[in-house]
């Protein structure tokens, strides 16, 4: 009964919405409401946002990467690609040829939909600088990367600006839409949707509460964002427990703040309570990152490349979601 209350409420206010448009980078977003909602006061005391916004439903992926790179990475001026992108053991996502000055980036057959990985948390700010800037094609600099949402010359002191369009989730905000329940107002142990650790189980045995991390010393590498269609927390995001741990704004020490746990990561580092960080720099093959926005519902109007385009309501897949639980 919960569950169903849960759906119903997630299709009354936090639709799902999709931004459409040729040769982009576009996202669903699960749009995030109840805000002046209290921080979870089990948790070290996160989770409180006073204002709606939207979060993308799924991890930023190697094809949407791959967009961003071949947009602004022709000469790669602040080391977005990493070649460990195409190398690792664990990741094999992006292929880039050419030189210097007319580079080309393109995703390997069967990585478009795993989420990308060896970004730093520059990376994530300069891409969500490209998404603020409407995804222009050129340098990278303040029409592109470099200013936006983030003035990025401001190196470790960067902070978000006034009136920016998309971001990196704060940790509370990254908080709210994992673990908050919004319809009792309390907080689940887990971004499944439940207080009971999730089964690390494979996708296609996924009946909810289900993600992907390491136990009983094996693991099953990284996997398609969204792959656990049945896990989603209360307001329809997914992977937010497992996968790739994924950088927030927070400043910990001189550090920055990753949540959720990983493909590699043990059971324990899922839980709400968990929290870690690393250094600004760092580029592994368990971290990856997903992005914020301040467009909601019927405000939505999404920059195109050089354009302001149509976006598409994606209520039907969310109706037949909320039918089939209920």
């Amino acid at each position: 009964m919960k569950k169903q209350c849960i759906n119903a409420f997630l299709l009354a206010s936090a639709l799902i919405v999709s931004a459409s448009s040729a040769e982009a980078a576009t996202f669903d977003w699960a749009i995030i409401g109840n805000p002046g909602n209290p921080d979870d006061v089990h948790g070290d005391g996160y989770g409180s946002v006073g204002y709606q916004y939207s979060i993308a439903a799924k991890e930023v992926t190697t094809a949407q990467y791959v967009e961003f790179l071949n947009a602004v990475a022709a000469t790669d001026t602040y080391g977005l690609y990493n070649t460990n992108m195409s190398s690792s053991a664990s990741y094999q996502g992006i292929t880039r040829s050419g030189g210097s000055g007319s580079y080309e980036y393109s995703s390997n057959a069967g990585w478009e939909n795993r989420p990308v990985v060896y970004v730093s948390w520059y990376d994530t700010l300069r891409f969500t600088n490209w998404l603020h800037n409407g995804q222009l094609t050129g340098a990278q600099n303040n029409t592109t990367t470099e200013y936006g949402a983030y003035d990025m010359s401001l190196g470790t002191s960067v902070v978000r600006l006034s009136g920016a369009e998309y971001w990196l989730p704060s940790e509370d905000e990254w908080y709210k839409a994992a673990y908050y329940n919004p319809v009792n107002e309390e907080y689940y142990n887990y971004a499944t949707g439940s207080d009971t650790l999730p089964s690390r189980t494979v996708p296609s045995g996924d009946t909810g509460n289900s993600a992907n991390y390491y136990d009983d010393n094996s693991h099953l590498g990284l996997l398609d964002v969204g792959a656990y269609d049945e896990s989603e927390s209360p307001y329809g995001t997914y992977d937010q427990n497992g996968n790739v741990w994924e950088w927030n704004e927070a400043l910990i020490g001189s550090n920055r703040g990753l949540r959720g746990g990983s493909w590699g990561s043990s059971a324990f580092t899922l839980a709400a309570s968990f929290r870690h960080s690393t250094t600004v720099t760092t580029e592994h093959n368990g971290i990856g990152f997903r992005v914020a926005s301040s467009y909601i519902g019927g405000d939505v109007a999404v920059p195109e490349p050089a354009s302001v385009g149509l976006v598409l309501l994606s209520v039907g897949g969310l109706i037949l979601r909320w039918a089939k639980k209920v």
